[in-house]
């Protein structure tokens, strides 16, 4: 399985701090977001399970050093497995920028479930139209978009 990087996201709520919890593989693509009112060992646990039951068990956790992924991780049996480190949480930490200016465009939200929904939606999304420029010439950069748009209508046209 590809090596997810695992974050987690202060949001605001009606005043009040939320938190959004994301997996993101290697290449930057949103694999899962789950949004709790807590960032304990609990919240961590249900988010790391939804994650491995939808994925698999991967070969190894690339995490920031917050304490509860390590003490899910050992509940899960796989301890040994987490990867902490300064730069290598970088391509999750870099997957929130769409996201915040998506969030500041539609002026926060007013609900869990409003957020919830959002989050998941526009990972897809963006994970649909999101290709690395940089990887690719022009030509196929714009075959590749123009393609994705042509899928894209077809999907909502159905």
């Amino acid at each position: 399985m590809q090596v997810p990087r695992a974050t987690r996201l202060f949001v605001k709520i009606n005043g009040e701090r939320h938190y959004l919890w994301r997996a993101v593989d290697q290449e930057g693509e949103v694999l899962e977001s789950y949004v709790t009112k807590t960032r304990d060992k609990k919240a961590a646990l249900k988010f790391l399970k939804k994650t491995m039951k939808r994925y698999g068990r991967p070969h190894v956790f690339v995490t920031d050093k917050l304490r509860s992924y390590c003490a899910a991780l050992r509940e899960v049996g796989a301890v040994d497995r987490q990867e902490t480190g300064r730069w290598l949480n970088n391509r999750a930490e870099n997957s929130h920028l769409p996201f915040r200016r998506r969030e500041r465009a539609m002026q926060r939200f007013r609900r869990m479930r409003s957020l919830q929904m959002f989050a998941s939606v526009h990972a897809s999304v963006f994970n649909h139209f999101n290709s690395e420029r940089s990887l690719s010439s022009r030509a196929n950069f714009k075959k590749n978009r123009a393609a994705a748009l042509d899928e894209w209508r077809q999907l909502c046209a159905s």
